[in-house]
């Protein structure tokens, strides 16, 4: 696998009923799950296609089902130490895992947490695949302050951004390498806490809000156009885990 630092390369839904996410998931947005063995047991493994997307993992006591994602990092335990001098939180001290990479839970200043890891065998970056049905296509950090966020994450991982206007508010882009990897807004909704919004590539964003709907998820924002970048909806799913569906533009 190659290394493409300021990427979010990972994606897994936290939850202790993974029949449950297995139904609802693989009728939304088709994934199917193929299983890794680990020490203590199989870690199911979300695939779009043929390609390998995600996992489910499992809660810690009291949390609720939720998505979270793993940024890549050339050093772990640098980054991790950035996080910190930054007023970010390390959750879960660095640690490997064997043939997979080493890891390390976060949080940034505002609360959102987010793992960073170094994959094993990784080398240098290679071109972004286009995405299709079920592969994981953005990332978007919904914060109460995107101009704290923003100095974080530029001071933290080295990103560089640029600022959009949008009609709702100033949208922002976090770079790499010239490359965008994520956005950073500033919510409108003061009840949501800080969060990453895992976007999923789909074929019809109409059709997969449709689906949720039918099997007990909700639509917290309908079928939508952004010009030039596609038509997307935010859902959730019938544990309250929010994720976001798009049609990429062209």
């Amino acid at each position: 696998m190659a290394r493409q630092s300021g990427k979010f390369v990972w994606f897994e839904y936290v939850t202790s009923d993974v029949a449950r996410a297995k139904a609802f998931y693989g009728d939304v947005v088709g994934w199917k799950t193929q299983s890794f063995p680990m020490k203590d047991k199989p870690y199911e493994m979300l695939v779009a296609g043929e390609k390998m997307v995600g996992g489910y993992a499992t809660p810690e006591p009291g949390q609720r089902p939720h998505w979270t994602s793993y940024l890549s990092v050339d050093d772990v335990d640098a980054a991790a130490r950035k996080v910190a001098a930054g007023g970010g939180a390390l959750l879960v001290p660095a640690f490997d895992i064997p043939e997979v990479g080493r890891m390390a839970k976060v949080a940034d200043p505002q609360g959102a947490t987010f793992w960073i890891m170094t994959g094993t065998g990784e080398g240098g970056d290679e071109p972004d695949a286009p995405s299709s049905q079920g592969t994981f296509h953005w990332n978007e950090l919904w914060t109460r302050d995107a101009a704290g966020a923003l100095r974080f994450y530029e001071k933290a991982f080295g990103y560089t951004s640029k600022t959009m206007p949008m009609p709702e508010g100033d949208y922002h882009l976090l770079e790499a390498g010239g490359v965008p990897r994520a956005g950073v807004l500033t919510s409108t909704k003061p009840e949501v806490p800080p969060m990453w919004l895992p976007y999923v590539a789909v074929d019809d964003c109409d059709a997969t809000a449709a689906r949720a709907k039918r099997q007990g998820g909700a639509i917290h924002l309908e079928p939508t156009d952004i010009p030039n970048v596609g038509r997307f909806a935010i859902l959730g799913d019938p544990s309250g885990a929010t994720f976001a569906v798009i049609k990429p533009a062209g």
